[in-house]
């Protein structure tokens, strides 16, 4: 992790994520997949907790009667959060399995993992082979306040957290239990950086008031932060925000976070973050994929990363180049090819 140091490198961290016909069309463009052609510089480990042995595997098939699993594109997730297909790449409509409550007791019921018991054992192993191979380690905790509407429902939360703020805040508390177990659980395993994150701006806002968000949500993450640092205290924080969440920088920051996730250049300015928080703050992705990626030329491209290289000096660390999103079908093989090339000099 040493772009998050700002220590120097030899060549811009950057990877890229790709959706499976993009990444098919990519393999025959190259000969090879691209993960063979340009090794993606992650710490992301494929590893997570598991349960006990026995451990029953939870059946939320009665929050949906009106669905049955595989049939018309509808499948379950691991939160129980519904999904329905329409046949458009990965974008699914999400159904929500709280959506109906009508009592408190209802979110009691609800089944929730906090990770209490499991094993971290095929962390610690993948976080062993991954040092031995001089690569750095990471653990995704997920999300706190995206798992908590998705479980309720995007509007049902927001009311929630203006009229029964109560129903909002125990959906969240107990997603943040297991946060923190993970975080603790990465910590202790050895983990260089902890991913985690939520959705909390749109193009040009926050989706509520700076003001709630550092009342609701802030505190929370602040407390999963510092269960990992009390345990590893150089680890790294990354913390993803798709849109403009300007409005709360300086508050990431104080709960400890040091790589900010995609800085959209859409919505936010990566020269000016940089300049307002100096090596405080390392960026992770920066090249935009509502712009760039999908409608600029190869040329553009390389203009564009070779800018970004020069102006937040990335020689020195700091920078991780990457697509602000994973990347769709109409991206072009020819501008993937030279986000890498120039990239890598």
């Amino acid at each position: 992790m040493a772009f998050a140091c700002f220590e120097a490198v030899d060549r811009v961290p950057r990877y890229a994520q790709f959706v499976e016909s993009l990444d098919k069309k990519m393999t025959e463009f190259l000969g090879k997949p691209p993960a063979e052609k340009f090794p993606m510089d992650r710490a992301w480990c494929d590893s997570q907790l598991t349960p006990p042995p026995g451990t029953p595997v939870t059946d939320y098939a009665s929050y949906y009667p009106e669905h049955r699993v595989g049939e018309k594109e509808f499948s379950i997730d691991t939160l129980g959060v519904g999904h329905l297909g329409h046949g458009f790449y990965h974008f699914t409509e999400y159904i929500s399995p709280l959506r109906n409550a009508e009592s408190f007791s209802e979110l009691e019921r609800y089944p929730i993992d906090d990770f209490t018991g499991w094993s971290d054992e095929a962390i610690r192993t993948e976080v062993v082979d991954r040092h031995a191979q001089g690569r750095p380690a990471g653990i995704f905790l997920g999300h706190m306040y995206e798992n908590a509407w998705q479980v309720r429902g995007y509007e049902p939360f927001l009311i929630d957290l203006l009229t029964q703020r109560d129903w909002a805040e125990y959906l969240l508390d107990r997603f943040a239990a297991g946060n923190r177990n993970l975080a603790v659980a990465g910590a202790r395993a050895g983990c260089d950086v902890i991913f985690a994150g939520d959705d909390i701006a749109n193009q040009n806002a926050m989706m509520f008031t700076p003001d709630l968000w550092r009342e609701i949500f802030k505190p929370r993450w602040a407390a999963v932060f510092a269960a990992a640092r009390a345990i590893k205290p150089d680890i790294q924080i990354w913390y993803h925000s798709d849109g403009n969440i300007t409005d709360v920088l300086d508050d990431l920051v104080e709960i400890g976070i040091t790589i900010l996730n995609p800085v959209q250049p859409e919505c936010v300015d990566p020269r000016a973050i940089r300049r307002r928080f100096g090596k405080r703050l390392a960026f992770d992705g920066c090249v935009g994929t509502q712009t760039t990626f999908p409608f600029g030329t190869p040329e553009e491209m390389r203009r564009v990363v070779r800018g970004l290289i020069k102006d937040l000096d990335a020689m020195n660390g700091g920078l991780m180049l990457s697509p602000t999103h994973v990347l769709e079908p109409e991206v072009t093989p020819e501008n993937i090819l030279a986000f890498f090339e120039a990239c890598d000099g």
